[in-house]
């Protein structure tokens, strides 16, 4: 059984390594801030100082990253993932970055002997701990079968999407729906409500539509009021954007709309939501609009 390094321990890094050590993969991990490893070392992974240290002693190296600066840093930094001796190493990328990034930090990948896999996943931490999610692959048939029984302890389907970077892509073309669906739905209930009518009824009128994408049905529980875990934060959103809008400049296409979208959740992060799930982009927006309005509007009786 090949060694697992894993590299990004946040809410998603933690539950991916999590099913990778409860399928019994030798686990090294590595994280910025020690502390967030404690459950992983508390059942048995191993600890690495360096992301150096991480890729000497592991065969497969998983790194999921906060964005193309991190990314930078862990394979390139001082100590980085690459500054060790890797040949015959393989590197899973799972960050959502720029494709013009993983291209790049492909090419420094094998420059030293090793081989990368762009790997970016589909779902939120309840699948991740479920071994639920999508994985989106971009690289080698070959890199791929090898990675292949490691991305199962915590994926139901894995998709080979095409050569180098079309994971990555893949990632923001999905997700670019996913952040400008929510901008639009924000922007939409907040007229709504300014005209007094019930968000419950919005949402219920929604859900017997062709129009709200599957994930607005288990948000609506949590815009009414019921507590949730934050499943993919606002301050998060709005990093993918970035990534996205990048990547589409970079294609020549124009991308408005997904620029409103980030403007949206740039200011919704400004404004104290940073942290709180991403489907209180719904919120923010109305509470903008009930306090900037200049006219109070009243619905007629039905």
């Amino acid at each position: 059984m090949e060694r697992i390094g894993f590299a990004g321990l946040g809410r998603m890094g933690q539950a991916m390594a999590g099913r990778l050590l409860a399928a019994g993969f030798p686990l090294t991990v590595y994280n910025r801030t020690p502390s967030r490893a404690d459950a992983l070392l508390d059942g048995g992974a191993a600890w690495a100082a360096t992301p150096a240290e991480l890729a000497a002693r592991s065969d497969i190296i998983f790194t999921i990253l906060t964005d193309d600066a991190a990314v930078e840093q862990v394979f390139r930094g001082p100590s980085g993932l690459l500054t060790a001796d890797v040949p015959g190493r393989l590197f899973i990328e799972m960050s959502t970055i720029r494709t013009a990034t993983i291209l790049a930090l492909a090419g420094a990948v094998e420059q030293r002997g090793a081989r990368l896999l762009d790997a970016p996943v589909s779902g939120t931490v309840a699948p991740a701990r479920a071994g639920q999610l999508l994985v989106l692959a971009g690289g080698r048939t070959t890199d791929l079968e090898r990675a292949r029984p490691a991305l199962e302890t915590f994926s139901r389907r894995i998709i080979h999407i095409g050569g180098q970077g079309a994971g990555t892509t893949m990632k923001l073309v999905l997700n670019m729906t996913m952040a400008c669906f929510w901008g639009a739905l924000a922007e939409s209930l907040a007229v709504g409500q300014q005209f007094g009518i019930d968000l419950a009824t919005m949402l219920d009128v929604y859900l017997d539509s062709p129009v709200a994408l599957p994930a607005l049905r288990g948000k609506a529980p949590l815009l009414l009021g019921e507590e949730q875990e934050v499943a993919f934060d606002v301050t998060g959103v709005r990093k993918d954007l970035l990534a996205m809008v990048a990547t589409a400049q970079d294609a020549g296409v124009p991308a408005p709309v997904a620029s409103a979208a980030l403007a949206h959740f740039a200011a919704a992060t400004a404004a104290g939501y940073g942290k709180r799930d991403l489907a209180f982009l719904v919120e923010y927006l109305a509470d903008l609009a009930h306090r900037t309005a200049r006219v109070a509007f009243t619905l007629g009786e039905p």
